[in-house]
Parts: structure tokens; sequence; C-alpha cells
């Protein structure tokens, strides 16, 4: 069972200190999930930030009245990015730039990111198309596909040409207290999660988040991997090195307390989700587009339809890597996801 120390969230341009010298704060998000929780932790004579929000011009100016407000006079010695996701990343280069410091990420996320946010050219927009078609896309949702191009790079300021590297079980000093890097895989390449022993405190990123499972997809830039091994083995490395004392600071939803019941959570919800999806293709071959609603019982908007086929992806891979189901090509080019037994 989770407990949530704090009923109320920061309202806008305001911080709530959830720890010594740590506080909280909230960025809209102009997506379903509205919010984004962000971290400002005191870092000798100024604070260093973890994560930013998304680059749009009402986050922009809630950094502002933080800037002439609760942060007066406070200068920015680092930004900490925990994943390269725009609403993580988005302004990380227009803050670097602002105060003249480091960002802070794993490499893979920096690169990732910088991938991301160069490529708008009209290939990038085929390889999309070449991916969902045979996932069972209408000829109309790809005609949406090449009119949505790279959603990622307007969503995010120009990145950081550099970065200070963050590296698994890499252990820094910010402020006063030693904090511990823990890499997490699966909702993207190589998440950073910090862990303060002296604090008890974990800030989590999207990697174990209080009432959502994070997302964890197949993106078309990888189009066979198994983001959901990977995303399950490193919950368990979590609850391994993380004690359920912890305060877990996520960033969607209310800081908690109950860290090891919530990844136990999280590893039984994908575990049911894998049996329903293949008790589905048990019951006749389908299209990765056919089990959306098997998966997803709810209506989705065009947004969360990509995040929904990939997460179906990611779990029809998982079985694959188990050989518990397989992949057929059909006369029409789809693939057709079938249960072996």
């Amino acid at each position: 069972m989770l407990t949530y120390p704090w009923t109320d969230n920061p309202a806008a341009g305001t911080l709530i200190p959830v720890a010594p010298g740590v506080s909280w704060l909230r960025m809209p998000l102009p997506f379903a999930l509205d919010h984004i929780n962000l971290w400002v932790v005191e870092d000798g004579d100024g604070v260093a930030l973890i994560d930013t929000g998304v680059a749009t011009p009402d986050t922009r100016a809630l950094w502002e009245s933080l800037f002439t407000g609760p942060l007066a006079g406070r200068s920015v010695t680092r930004v900490f990015c925990t994943h390269f996701h725009p609403d993580h990343m988005g302004l990380a280069g227009w803050l670097c730039d602002r105060f003249g410091c480091e960002l802070w990420a794993t490499l893979g996320e920096w690169t990732f990111g910088m991938m991301l946010s160069l490529d708008q050219t009209p290939e990038f927009t085929e390889r999309q198309v070449d991916f969902y078609r045979p996932l069972g896309f209408t000829p109309d949702q790809l005609e949406k596909v090449r009119a949505r191009r790279n959603p990622y790079a307007p969503r995010v300021a120009a990145l950081p040409r550099r970065i200070s590297r963050l590296t698994d079980d890499q252990t820094l000093w910010i402020g006063e207290n030693l904090w511990q890097v823990i890499v997490g895989r699966g909702h993207s390449p190589e998440h950073a999660c910090l862990y303060c022993p002296a604090l008890d405190v974990l800030i989590s990123g999207d990697q174990v988040l209080p009432r959502i499972s994070p997302n964890i997809s197949v993106w078309p830039q990888e189009p066979d991997a198994d983001p959901l091994a990977l995303f399950t083995e490193s919950l368990r490395i979590l609850r391994h090195q993380v004690p359920d004392s912890a305060l877990v600071l996520p960033s969607h939803g209310r800081p908690f307390h109950g860290l090891h019941a919530r990844i136990d959570d999280l590893l039984a919800h994908h575990a049911d989700r894998l049996h329903v999806c293949e008790e589905a293709c048990a019951d006749r071959p389908h299209t990765a587009m056919e089990l959306v609603p098997v998966l997803f019982n709810r209506a989705l908007d065009d947004h969360q339809t990509y995040f929904a086929l990939g997460e179906v992806l990611a779990h029809l891979h998982f079985l694959i890597g188990q050989d518990r189901i397989d992949r057929l090509t059909a006369e029409d080019g789809t693939y057709r996801y079938y249960a072996v037994r």
C-alpha cells in the first residue's frame, strides 16, 4: 500500500519542500497527462535542477516567475535530466544557456535526444511510415504519420552540444549530500534515477510512477527491441538497491512511500497484460493494431494511440523472446502474431 505525505500539489510558480534541501515544483504539459514534477536541490551557493519541462511559452513563463520569485537571486549550478523525453529535457538547452551551466545526463539519453532533435528530413518521416504500415495502420492513419513528421523536435529547445556524463552506480555530490545514479532501461535507453542514502530520497523520474505504468514501447528507431524485458529487469535491480523506506519523488503523480509494493504492482500488471495478449493471440492471429483495444479498453486520441501501439508491440516482443508467440507476414504485408502451443 502506498502512502502520500502531501495531499496538495505545488501551485504554479511555487515550491514545496519535500526533504532537507530538496523542493518540488510542477509544470503543465499539453497532453492527457497534464503535468510533470521537477525537483530543485540545494547545490552550494545555487541550486541544481532535476528535469526541465517541455519547451513551450507557458513553461518558460513559469520558470521566469520562479527566477523572480522563490528562486530570485539564486544561480542554477547544474541541470540534470533523467531522460531525453521532451517533458524532461525540453528546456535543458535554454536553462543551461541562461545560467552558463552544464547538462548532466547519461550518454544514451543525450545522444538519442540530440538525434531526434536534429533529424527533420523526409527520410525520417518515411521510416516512420515503413514502421507503422505492417503493424496494421490504415492508409488514413499513415497519412497522419506523414503529417506528424518529427513530433520531438518542436518540443525541445536546442540541446546543449556537450554534457557531463552520468553512469550507472556513479556517486556524486549535490550540495552537502552524496547521490547515487541508478540507470533503468525500458522506458528510455539509459534513464537516470538518483538516490540519496543520507536523505533516503529516490528521484525516480518515469521509471517508477505511483498510479500509472510508464510507457514501455517499441519505436521506429529500434524496431526489434525488447524494452519490456529491460524494464522488468531494471525494476528488480531498483528494488534491490533502494530500501522500501525511501521517499519516492516521481515525475508524475505525488511523492509517495511504498517503493517495493509499487514495483511489485508494476511487475504484476505487466505479467497480466502479457497473459491477456497471449490469450488473444491463441484465439487467432492478430495485427498489433488489432490488439490495441484488447490491452487498452478505452478511447484513445492520436497521440495516445502511438504510445498504446508501441506498448502492445513491447508485450509482443517479450512474448516472442520467451517463445510464447511468433509472427508471420500476411499477404497484405501486415505482421500477424499467433500463440505457439
